[in-house]
């Protein structure tokens, strides 16, 4: 069997479920393997006698890695073919776990991290252009949501299962727990996976690439850097200068090219737009209280690294459950609702996080932050699916990865900014409490950015069934 011989001549005819398992378990591996690396951080730095400063940068390398592969994915879709490019990213992450788990020192463990990051930004977007090329319009909401479960499960299960390893086992133990799973799915893919997505073979244009890379890559670094560094550091500055210029340049270029790496055209459609800042918004809201909940639970109200693990899985397992439930919602009525009702809890929800004491409970904080996710997952999976919705078959990959890079930024934006917030805004004369103050600002700054995105919410407009919007004037 050959990587060209299993062409599709109908993407709708492929015998979805085993194609599914293949792309879900890619999905969820790469998920996982970022949320297990966080509890291990502490172990690391015992055994490589690293600082918290140099440390993190495994974290931080990831997300700029990441960032800057997945808008060249666009590109590498339309380029190779579905079963050459899924084969190869799974190869380079295995390569790279594998590196990872037997690194002698942070530089090798650093390598690993990149391979594993390039990966992830290609199987990503690669994963939602396949799912929406092989189901029609009217069922893209139930496929989605299934997505979604794996994407919710994987946070779900990350740092509880970490923080279980690394008492019981070395670190490296996180990595050797992935790598069986991904030289699994290599075989099964082998086998089943067929070529889905169409080769129109577009010209590689270097300049292109490289603008990408400093423009995506200069954004991200910055505000990655700007919740340690400060927001006026000369790297951070520097950073964010190059990066606005360089992506400028990228985009101007794009526009003018008949083969762009990334179409930026897809913006001109009203309905991908909103939805795609509306799922912007949403990430910033959600990835900000990702970050800022571990460290309340365990700097200032006193929880170890397994029960703060523990305190944010009820919101993972509910958004892991309702993610089929919301996009076989979506199906039926649409995103117009499910955004406005879902962004209604985010937003009450989280202005509930604006009154933390010392006093707050284990219970309060996983019971709100549970009905938060709950939230969150009424908005996020359907307001991406009703964007692509409105993409032509030839745009979902740009699309798709357009989203995908737009969520990447919103993401490094609003770590950096919430956790900035809670710095400055923290008072260390007043105690642990004044600590607790700066979690608290840093609350309502995420509150009135899904407030935002809940009046944003409003201009969608459902216009049948089947999941097609429209911009409500």
């Amino acid at each position: 069997m050959t990587l060209e011989n299993t062409t599709t001549n109908n993407p709708r005819e492929v015998n979805k479920v085993p194609l599914l398992i293949v792309l879900i378990s890619g999905a969820f591996v790469a998920i996982l393997n970022q949320t297990l690396l966080a509890t291990a951080l502490p172990k690391i730095m015992q055994d490589l006698q690293l600082d918290a400063n140099t440390v993190q940068w495994l974290q931080s390398i990831f997300m700029l890695v990441n960032g800057i592969m997945i808008p060249i994915t666009a590109f590498l879709i339309e380029r190779f073919t579905t079963r050459g490019l899924f084969l190869t990213a799974l190869s380079i992450f295995a390569v790279g776990t594998l590196i990872c788990a037997i690194a002698p020192n942070f530089s090798v463990l650093m390598v690993g991290r990149i391979g594993q990051a390039a990966a992830a930004g290609i199987m990503m977007p690669l994963m939602q252009t396949i799912l929406f090329l092989i189901y029609p319009i009217e069922k893209r909401g139930t496929a989605m949501g299934m997505f979604g479960m794996v994407i919710a499960f994987a946070p779900a299960i990350g740092p509880t299962l970490s923080g279980w390893l690394v008492e019981h086992f070395p670190w490296r133990s996180v990595f050797y727990v992935v790598l069986p799973i991904i030289i699994i799915d290599i075989v099964v893919a082998y086998f089943i996976l067929k070529n889905i997505t169409k080769q129109t073979f577009p010209k590689v244009d270097v300049i292109s690439i490289i603008l990408s890379t400093l423009g995506f890559g200069g954004l991200l670094y910055g505000f990655s850097v700007a919740g340690n560094s400060g927001w006026g550091s000369a790297q951070v500055i520097i950073s964010l200068v190059v990066g606005a210029i360089t992506l400028t340049m990228f985009i101007l270029r794009q526009m003018k090219l008949e083969q762009p790496i990334l179409e930026f055209r897809v913006f001109r459609n009203a309905v991908f737009s909103l939805t795609t800042a509306l799922g912007m918004v949403t990430f910033m809201a959600m990835i900000g209280a990702a970050v800022i909940i571990p460290i309340l639970a365990q700097n200032m109200l006193g929880f170890t690294a397994l029960e703060s693990g523990l305190m944010i899985l009820p919101g993972a397992i509910v958004m892991g459950v309702m993610n089929p439930i919301t996009g076989r919602l979506f199906d039926r009525f649409g995103a117009r609702w499910l955004a406005i009702i879902g962004l209604s809890i985010v937003t009450i929800t989280t202005f509930m996080f604006t009154n933390i004491s010392i006093n707050t409970s284990f219970g309060y904080i996983a019971t709100v932050n549970a009905v938060r996710m709950l939230g969150i997952a009424m908005v996020m999976m359907p307001v991406t699916t009703a964007g692509l919705n409105q993409l032509p078959f030839h745009l979902i990959p740009h699309g798709t990865a357009m989203n995908n890079t737009m969520r990447q930024v919103a993401g490094a934006v609003g770590t950096a900014l919430l956790v900035t917030v809670m710095t400055n805004a923290a008072l260390p004369d007043q105690g642990i409490q004044g600590m607790i103050h700066g979690v608290n600002i840093s609350f309502i700054v995420a509150g009135v950015f899904a407030f935002i995105a809940l009046v944003l919410s409003l201009f969608i407009k459902t216009e049948s069934n089947k999941g097609s919007v429209k911009l409500s004037r």
